[in-house]
């Protein structure tokens, strides 16, 4: 006769499967962490802290309130990342917004990964990893995080590069970009340009050309590519009157002509006379150009 096999239990929950290990384990609650840091556990939401190193720093109201809603009906499918602090005090590695819906929603309890984390920096380095994985940072928060890795961890570009899985002229990039003005910086943040844009205005050194660069690309929706022939044509212009001339424009005059050269699609010639007075010369080869010039300047 078949000795008969003792069917497995299905369909335990999560908090049973939990209980039964810290039963097992009850003396050791270190060694739960260690050994199921992987694993999901359900944590009140009033036992975690907010993680000090996490780079986004604005939460749109709106977005919070709509996943609030969700959540109220649905609860969070998608677990928070933790790190245990005692037995009754969680911080956040990453899940923010997730973390702050859910206590506009009203739950008590949310599912959350439990990690083991040594130290502040390594911290650090994982708040960083698991937002940029988790969330879409825009260009300046992600810039400000790669800045805190290098100023509070001491890490050169190229470990900030190796922890973050970039190349190193990739980091370089995102770092210049906390040295532009902040109205630019604004835009950067709120999708106005691009990270292409923002490059390529971070390697224009005069500050007036680069704001007039940033408002030209404003204000004909410049594509990238027109953005860096315009910064290219500004500075072959620049080496090639950089000769002394006793009629040498100053760089924010130069700018100047150069977008106007652009608009009209022609030679232009900027003349200074002192004490705010000059000309504007304006080159056509044909009575069809000088038509299409004054179509130009009519519009």
């Amino acid at each position: 006769m078949a000795k008969k096999v003792k069917k497995k239990e299905l369909g335990l929950g999560i908090k049973a499967l939990l209980s039964n290990i810290e039963q097992k384990v009850e003396k050791s609650p270190e060694a739960v962490v260690k050994e199921f840091s992987n694993a999901i556990a359900f944590v009140p939401v009033d036992q975690i802290e907010v993680n000090p190193f996490q780079p986004r720093k604005e939460f749109e109201p709106n977005a919070l309130n709509e996943l609030a809603t969700s959540l109220k009906i649905h609860g969070l499918i998608q677990p928070i990342t933790v790190r245990r602090l005692n037995e009754s005090s969680y911080q956040l590695i990453s899940g923010e917004r997730r973390w702050r819906a859910s206590k506009i929603a009203g739950l008590t309890e949310i599912p959350a990964y439990i990690r083991v984390v040594e130290g502040d920096q390594e911290m650090l380095e994982m708040a960083i990893i698991e937002n940029i994985q988790r969330q879409q940072l825009n260009p300046i928060e992600v810039a400000v995080s790669y800045q805190r890795l290098i100023d509070e961890c001491n890490l050169t570009h190229e470990k900030v590069a190796e922890r973050v899985g970039k190349n190193r002229s990739r980091v370089t990039n995102y770092l210049r970009l906390l040295k532009l003005p902040v109205d630019i910086q604004g835009a950067i943040k709120e999708s106005k340009i691009s990270m292409g844009h923002a490059v390529a205005l971070a390697g224009v050194e005069n500050i007036i050309l680069q704001n007039s660069f940033f408002k030209e690309t404003l204000d004909k929706n410049l594509s990238v590519r027109a953005l860096e022939r315009l910064i290219k044509e500004s500075t072959v212009a620049k080496k090639s009157s950089s000769a002394p001339k006793s009629n040498q424009l100053p760089a924010e005059y130069q700018g100047i002509q150069n977008q106007l050269r652009n608009y009209l699609e022609t030679k232009v010639e900027l003349k200074l006379k002192g004490k705010g007075k000059g000309s504007i010369i304006i080159h056509f080869d044909s009575d069809d150009t000088l038509n299409d010039l004054l179509e130009r300047i009519e519009e």
